[in-house]
C-alpha cells in the first residue's frame, strides 16, 4: 500500500503516520487470511503426498493380485556353454535334457583366385552378377540347388571400371540375403560372401554373365567369382556350409535353421552355443525370489505410506509444533483403516490366515518388518501363498487376499468420491474462497484508506486556513497596538 507523503503540511501533524496505523489495525484480518490459505495450501501438498503413496501402494498390491507373478518362472542350464537360456519367465515349470549335434551355420564362400587380387582397388571384370537364395540338396545324387519359394533372384551390374571394392558395395546394396567383404593379408586380397541368415535354406549361388568374351567358367575377368557347388566351380570355394542346428531335448529330435529354439519348448528360448559336448540339463522352476521381491515391494509401499501419515498427523509436545494434517478426520481415519486391514485375519487360505505367517509383522511404530527366513519358508508353499494374498470373494470380502484388500482401499481413497480427492478437493475450495475474501478485505481496506485520506486532506486543508486567519488576526492586532503606542 503507497505511503501518503503530503499529509500534515498544513496542519503539522504526523498524518501519514496515523493513516498508516489505522488502516494496519483494519487489515488485520487480511493477515489472518493470508496465514491460513498459506496452512491450507500445505495440507493439500500434504494429502498430495499421500495420494502418490497410496498411489505406489495400489501398484505394488496389483502386482501380487495379478496372474503374472504367480506363474513366473525361470530356467537355468547346467552348462551355459554349451545351452543358454534366453528368457523362461512364462515357461510351464519342467526339466529338460539337451544334447546338441551340430548348430546352424551361415554359408560362407571366398575367392579362390592364384594368386588374390593385389588390393582392394584391383579391376574385377565387367559383366552381370545374379545371387539367388535356397538350399543346395546333396541326397540323392547330383547336388542341385532349390531356390527359395517367393523369392526373386538379385542381379548385380558390374562395370569396366569397378573393383573388388566398388562390387563388394554394389553387392551390400541390393539386400540380396548375402553381405560381401573383403580380406587382405600378407599375400593380397580375397572376396568373402556370407549368408544373412543361418540354416540350409538361406544358402546361395552366383552365377555370373561375363562380358570378356570367354567361357562362362573360365576363371577369367568377372567368372573369377562365380560359385555354383553343382558345376564344381573352384573360382568361389565353400569355407563354411549352410547348415541346420541339430538337437535333442528330452530325446526327441529337433531341427532348427537358427542356434536359437524358440518353439520347442513354451516360453523357453534355448540357445545352442556349442555340440558334441554330451547333454546339458534344463530345469524350470517357479520363480520364488520374483514373489518374495513383490512382497518386500508390497512392504516397502506400505511403511512409506504410514511413516508419512504418521509425520504430517503428529504433534510434538516439546517443540509444540503440529504436523499439517494434526486433528484431520480424513488423515487419521486413513491410518486407522490400514492398520484394521493389517489386523484382519483372512479367510482366503487356511494356511496363511495372517500377514504374520507369512513373515510381515506390525511393529510398534505401525510400520511392517519382514522376516525373511519366514517369508522364504512360505514361498515353498505358492499355491496357498497366492490365496492369501491374491484371492477375490465377491460375496464374502473376509476371505479377500491381503494385497487384494489393500488394492480395493487404495481404489476407494483416490476414487472420484475417495476420502484423499474430497478431502483434497475441499482444501482447494477453502483456498479459492479464502482468495475470494482476501480481494474483498483489501478492497474494503481500500476504500477504508481513501476514505481516511480524503477526511484528513479536508482536516488538513481547514486547518491549514485556520492557521493562516490566525497569522492575519495577530498581524493586524501587533499593528492596532504598535499604531496606538504612536499615538500617545
Amino acid at each position: 500500500m503507497p505511503a501518503i507523503t503530503s499529509l500534515g503540511i498544513g496542519s503539522g501533524a504526523d498524518i501519514n503516520s496515523i493513516v498508516t496505523q489505522l488502516v494496519a489495525l483494519e487489515s488485520r484480518p487480511l493477515t489472518a487470511m493470508r496465514t491460513q490459505a498459506t496452512a491450507l495450501q500445505t495440507q493439500v501438498s500434504s494429502y498430495g503426498q499421500l495420494s502418490s503413496l497410496f498411489g505406489a501402494l495400489q501398484t505394488a498390491a496389483s502386482k501380487l493380485t495379478g496372474t503374472s507373478l504367480w506363474t513366473q518362472s525361470k530356467a537355468a542350464s547346467s552348462d551355459e556353454t554349451a545351452v543358454s537360456v534366453v528368457g523362461g519367465s512364462t515357461a510351464a515349470a519342467g526339466s529338460y535334457s539337451v544334447s546338441v549335434a551340430n548348430l546352424a551355420s551361415n554359408h560362407t564362400v571366398v575367392s579362390n583366385t592364384t594368386p588374390p587380387f593385389a588390393d582392394a582397388n584391383a579391376l574385377v571384370g565387367e559383366g552381370t552378377l545374379t545371387l539367388e537364395i535356397g538350399r543346395w540338396e546333396t541326397a540323392p545324387p547330383p547336388m542341385d540347388f532349390v531356390p527359395q519359394v517367393g523369392r526373386t533372384p538379385v542381379t548385380v551390374d558390374i562395370t569396366s571400371t569397378d573393383t573388388l571394392q566398388s562390387m563388394r558395395d554394389k553387392i551390400n546394396a541390393t539386400g540380396s540375403g548375402v553381405t560381401a567383404s573383403i580380406v587382405t593379408d600378407s599375400s593380397g586380397s580375397r572376396l568373402s560372401l556370407r549368408s544373412v541368415n543361418s540354416g540350409k535354406d538361406n544358402s546361395f549361388r552366383m552365377t555370373v554373365a561375363d562380358n570378356d568374351g570367354g567361357l562362362a567358367n573360365d576363371g577369367l575377368g568377372l567368372s573369377r567369382f562365380a560359385y555354383d557347388a553343382r558345376a564344381g566351380s573352384a573360382n568361389m570355394l565353400a569355407s563354411v556350409q549352410g547348415e541346420n542346428a541339430n538337437a535333442t531335448i528330452n530325446g526327441i529330435a529337433v531341427e532348427s535353421a537358427t542356434n536359437e529354439l524358440s518353439t520347442v519348448v513354451d516360453g523357453l528360448t534355448l540357445r545352442l552355443r556349442k555340440f558334441n559336448f554330451g547333454t546339458a540339463d534344463v530345469a524350470v522352476t517357479s520363480d520364488r525370489e520374483a514373489v518374495k521381491t513383490a512382497i518386500q515391494g508390497f512392504a516397502d509401499a506400505y511403511n512409506a505410506l504410514t511413516k508419512s501419515i504418521a509425520e504430517q498427523t503428529k504433534y510434538d509436545a516439546t517443540s509444540r509444533v503440529s504436523g499439517p494434517l494434526q486433528g484431520d478426520s480424513a488423515a487419521t481415519g486413513l491410518q486407522r483403516q490400514l492398520r484394521e486391514l493389517l489386523n484382519t485375519s483372512s479367510g482366503a487360505s487356511a494356511t496363511f490366515a495372517r500377514l504374520s505367517d507369512v513373515g510381515l509383522q506390525m511393529q510398534r511404530d505401525g510400520t511392517l518388518s519382514v522376516n525373511a527366513s519366514k517369508l522364504d519358508s512360505a514361498t515353498a508353499n505358492l499355491t496357498e501363498l497366492k490365496k492369501a494374498f491374491a484371492n477375490n470373494d465377491t460375496n464374502n470380502a473376509a476371505n479377500n487376499g491381503f494385497a487384494r484388500r489393500y488394492a480395493n482401499l487404495a481404489t476407494q481413497v483416490l476414487g472420484t468420491d475417495g476420502s484423499l480427492t474430497t478431502r483434497a478437493q475441499g482444501l482447494r475450495d477453502r483456498i479459492a474462497k479464502n482468495s475470494d475474501d482476501q480481494s474483498k478485505v483489501e478492497l474494503r481496506v481500500e476504500r477504508y484508506r481513501a476514505r481516511l485520506v480524503a477526511q484528513y486532506t479536508a482536516m488538513d486543508a481547514a486547518v491549514s486556513k485556520l492557521n493562516g486567519l490566525s497569522s492575519y488576526v495577530t498581524a493586524q492586532l501587533n499593528a492596532l497596538s504598535n499604531n496606538s503606542g504612536n499615538n500617545q
